[in-house]
């Protein structure tokens, strides 16, 4: 795919989707940065239905190292891998606390020392946080790349290398979430809605769908 085809794409989505953000439901970057770590192997939905209980009753660091692992385990027990993802909420909010002040780190390497934050939930927060073009690939966005060409590769680290590299700068900062978003109501993995697309006559999917 070629850069004039790669900015008609983007343009596209940019028209549909002119201020594109997270579906997760946070109101601080620390508030973002559990629902993200939350997020993994688990639907934005499950994971804003937890929360809405969890954060009236506790959203800083503080708060939710009170509860203990024992005591957090009953406000995300519905989410998958709860009981891993309680432990390493505890070890990273005593760690915020101790080492941070209770303040979400805005550094790759300080956020990935985080029990439970890897490459993506850093991403993610360097993104939607601090608004830096970062890409964090999911599996929707993996998935896009994929099916219109826009950058190909067989793990997500390729994807985000090679989206970072090809993707205009004019669109970094948003192509995460116009990515995801397509991703996720349109490029659907089982029955994608290509006649729905906007993208389409970009797509390189389309011609096996029109063969």
């Amino acid at each position: 795919m070629n850069n004039e085809k790669r900015t008609a794409i983007y343009s596209t989505l940019r028209e549909r989707m002119p201020a594109p953000s997270t579906e997760l439901r946070y109101k601080t970057h620390f508030e973002l940065l559990i629902a993200v770590v939350l997020s993994a192997q688990a639907t934005d939905i499950s994971v804003n239905k937890a929360t809405d209980k969890l954060y009236p009753v506790a959203n800083t660091p503080k708060t939710i190292l009170a509860l203990g692992v024992a005591g957090l385990k009953p406000y995300i027990r519905t989410i998958g891998l709860y009981n891993s993802k309680a432990s390493n909420i505890i070890k990273t909010c005593r760690i915020l606390v101790e080492e941070h002040g209770s303040v979400v780190p805005r550094t790759r390497t300080e956020l990935e020392a985080l029990p439970g934050v890897g490459r993506k939930t850093a991403s993610v927060i360097l993104n939607t946080a601090f608004g830096e073009a970062t890409i964090a690939v999911d599996t929707h966005i993996f998935r896009v790349s994929n099916r219109t060409g826009l950058a190909r590769g067989k793990t997500p680290l390729e994807i985000e290398k090679r989206l970072t590299k090809l993707t205009p700068e004019e669109f970094k900062k948003d192509a995460h979430h116009w990515l995801i978003l397509h991703g996720r109501y349109v490029c659907k993995a089982r029955t994608p809605l290509c006649g729905e697309c906007p993208i389409i006559q970009w797509c390189e999917y389309k011609k096996k769908v029109l063969a």
